[in-house]
């Protein structure tokens, strides 16, 4: 069987002019001719930036990769690509997690590149370096940045999640400032993303549930020797796949899929994860709707004992084994023969691993929680659904029904919410609109709002939230995110008012407004469209082209992919 060209030969193995252009200005680095005479050439996708802290560590980190690579006899080259900064970025990091993945894409199928590594931790930069990489569809293994230590604050134990107790305990008066800077200094004490099941975990597990990443890469600290080593085996793994043209169309199917629903399940995962991976699915041609995520989670139990919807910590997690021993412990929910980066199915590779500590990951006939997943809410408040984290959420209020408090707006809420008028109490519900993908625009993590003063006040420390818009994985309490159409769409989202009944009942997966059908077609009638944000621009683009929550919020004319091939020559 004769063997097919590489890709890169397509520029380095050409005569004349373009091969003349090509080759001399890579040697112009101190590249030797013998490296570019058909070695498969890896690049090493960094999303490193000083603005995003999860991922201070990736240059480092490459060095690691580019050592496995040329183990395996391939050539590395590293490059970079836009890197989205979860705590520092304004308005959201979601904003540009598609134009991060436009980014990705092009700079891969633009370049004389035989397979990739993605090189990913903070949340966005996951998401959208996969599928960047997924409209490209070259070999690809991914290799997570991994969580940080535990932190310390005051003798205790602390991780990201800790902020929303420590900001609820700011506003109650229970803490001062000068305790929120001790706080913070002991908060973040090593290189690497949240050290809780936030939505970078949750990736890392998504990617390693997926098949994307070597067994065990999810939960290694970033600090850990191991992660190096993780690093420098995935280097010598992509130059296998190469080498087989294992391709991300051959890994990521529908099977693949399914699994990552029924494992984020047992993790207890970030609602982040449903909005992403509808979003990679999207990429790579795989069907996946939102009851997906309902139906194959429903019959999987919380395993992980882990902050936000436990008590313990990333680091706790490596520990205790990882996502092997939790993947092992699905073995008959799973598709076991699903295909992953090392040519193994996910069954083969995850067969031997061991849990070391039951307290963090419990058996799956003796579970942390019965209750996991994500269940998918609709009724006529939200006509194409809206979710809710059941593990993170207050059992008593799983079932209820109170009165909205409508905030229109993020300012509106800032702005009134410690109001000691505000006509509010710990049996309403709080309702925040226009903070979905096109209203905000961009579709923050603020649906898990904090509670009135007035109601911290009492020791109460949970209500119903609802919004158009997400939380962070770090985040918990009974909140319904990702209500679709969202209310700059114009939907009963956009009509509710303050002072109507809302019906929650999680088991029955209904979330209604008690409004007549009469009285919701008059209000849409009067309702007016919110002004556009900015007529240039990104942002333009993305508000015109952004499709809801529910699909993924991709921009609609990424869908699909356009493959690897470039036929035309640059000079």
């Amino acid at each position: 069987m004769e063997k097919k060209e590489r890709r890169s030969q397509g520029w380095f193995g050409k005569t004349g002019k373009d091969g003349l252009i090509y080759r001399s200005w890579f040697k112009k680095q101190g590249i030797p001719t013998h490296e570019l005479g058909g070695k498969p050439i890896i690049g090493i996708c960094n999303t490193w930036s000083e603005l995003t802290p999860c991922n201070s560590h990736f240059r480092e980190l490459a060095e690691f990769v580019k050592k496995g690579v040329i183990e395996a006899g391939g050539y590395p080259v590293e490059f970079p690509v836009m890197s989205l900064g979860e705590t520092v970025m304004k308005p959201t990091a979601m904003l540009y997690r598609n134009l991060a993945s436009m980014d990705t894409e092009e700079s891969i199928r633009a370049n004389p590149l035989d397979g990739v590594v993605l090189l990913c931790g903070c949340d966005k930069t996951t998401p959208s370096l996969v599928m960047g990489a997924a409209s490209v569809n070259l070999p690809t293994i991914v290799v997570s940045g991994g969580p940080m230590l535990t932190g310390r604050y005051r003798g205790a134990e602390i991780s990201t999640s800790d902020i929303w107790r420590f900001s609820e305990s700011a506003r109650a008066g229970e803490i001062n400032q000068a305790e929120l800077y001790i706080a913070e200094s002991g908060l973040c004490r090593s290189d690497g993303h949240c050290g809780v099941m936030g939505t970078a975990s949750t990736m890392a597990c998504m990617v390693e549930a997926l098949g994307l990443s070597l067994p065990g890469n999810a939960a290694i600290p970033a600090p850990d020797t191991g992660r190096k080593v993780m690093a420098h085996m995935s280097g010598m793994e992509i130059v296998k796949m190469v080498e087989n043209d294992l391709k991300l169309s051959d890994i990521l199917t529908r099977e693949a899929f399914e699994n990552a629903i029924m494992v984020n399940a047992a993790i207890g995962g970030s609602t982040n994860f449903v909005i992403h991976l509808l979003a990679i699915a999207g990429r790579i041609g795989i069907e996946l709707n939102l009851e997906d995520f309902d139906k194959y989670s429903a019959n999987i139990p919380l395993l992980a004992n882990l902050q936000p919807s436990g008590k313990y910590f990333m680091e706790d997690f490596y520990y205790a084994g990882g996502l092997p021993p939790v993947i092992r412990q699905l073995k008959d929910r799973l598709h076991n023969e699903a295909l992953t980066v090392t040519g193994q199915s996910i069954g083969k590779n995850n067969e031997k691993f061991e849990n070391y500590n039951k307290e963090v990951i419990a058996a799956i006939d003796e579970p942390f929680n019965p209750l996991s997943g994500i269940v998918v809410l609709k009724g006529n408040l939200c006509e194409t659904g809206s979710i809710i984290k059941p593990s993170a959420a207050s059992p008593e209020l799983l079932k209820h029904t109170g009165k909205a408090v409508v905030f229109e707006d993020i300012d509106d809420y800032k702005n009134n919410i410690d109001d000691p008028d505000l006509d509010i109490d710990e049996n309403s519900i709080m309702v925040l609109k226009n903070v979905g993908p096109k209203g905000y625009p961009g579709m923050p993590e603020v649906g898990n709002m904090g509670l009135p003063t007035k109601v911290l006040a009492k020791g109460i420390k949970d209500m119903i939230r609802i919004s158009d818009g997400r939380m962070s994985g770090t985040g918990f309490g009974t909140v319904i995110l990702h209500a679709t159409p969202e209310a700059a769409e114009g939907g009963n989202f956009a009509v509710v008012q303050t002072g109507d009944e809302i019906e929650l009942d999680v088991e029955a997966r209904k979330l209604n407004l008690l409004v007549s059908d009469d009285e919701l077609t008059s209000r849409k009638a009067a309702w007016k469209k919110p002004p556009t944000v900015t007529e240039r621009g990104y942002v333009s683009l993305y508000v015109k082209t952004v499709e809801q929550a529910n699909l993924g919020a991709d921009l609609d004319f990424l869908k699909g992919n356009s493959g690897s091939e470039v036929t035309k020559d640059s000079h």
